[in-house]
């Protein structure tokens, strides 16, 4: 096992689980306020790329956490332009 591939895939749960924190305020708030769609764009794309880069390096337990941050972050988004269309 490798323990840096296990921090870091700790780390990327970690932060899908901060970012379900957002997911879920954004369902209950139903409404945008501040927040840009351009950095959580941004964010996914480097999500989507660690999907291709963690397995091609062997990093098993850093793809399985890029898993959870790339779909919260799909997630997020698709939230993001749901509720801007509703205004």
């Amino acid at each position: 096992m490798n323990k840096s591939d296990l921090i870091n895939g700790l780390f990327e749960f970690s932060s899908a689980c901060f970012q379900a924190i957002n997911v879920y305020q954004l369902h209950k708030d139903k409404e945008v306020k501040g927040v840009s769609v351009i950095p959580a764009m941004y964010f996914l794309t480097w999500g989507l790329w660690n999907l291709y880069f963690y397995p091609a390096n062997g990093l098993i337990y850093s793809f399985i956490g890029g898993i959870f941050i790339a779909v919260i972050n799909i997630t997020y988004i698709i939230q993001l332009f749901y509720f801007n269309r509703l205004k």
